[in-house]
């Protein structure tokens, strides 16, 4: 059975070798906060934290889609009590 055939989740499964274009700026960045042979780590750390956004963009629209978008309000509120920060009670979301 090939690798192609099974279903492996984010960051499970053998490596493969592709080729990815970034601009000179973007792996200039990278290379200098992990280094040269840091590289590949870093962007497979970075797509799996993308995929999670991207899963959870998802459910929150399909949220959105049954129970209508959340409160700004309600929201705020409960980014206050989260962070301690009462002047953000009547901040908008």
């Amino acid at each position: 059975m090939a690798d192609d055939d099974v279903d492996f989740p984010p960051g499970d499964g053998p490596t493969s070798g592709i080729s990815v274009t970034l601009t000179a700026g973007t792996l200039q960045a990278i290379r200098e906060r992990v280094g040269k042979r840091g590289v590949s780590a870093y962007l497979e750390k970075a797509a799996q934290r993308q995929i999670e956004r991207d899963n959870l963009d998802e459910l929150i629209a399909d949220f959105d889609k049954v129970h209508g978008p959340a409160d700004p309000k309600a929201v705020a509120a409960k980014r206050a009590r989260l962070t301690g920060d009462a002047s953000d009670s009547g901040a908008t979301a």
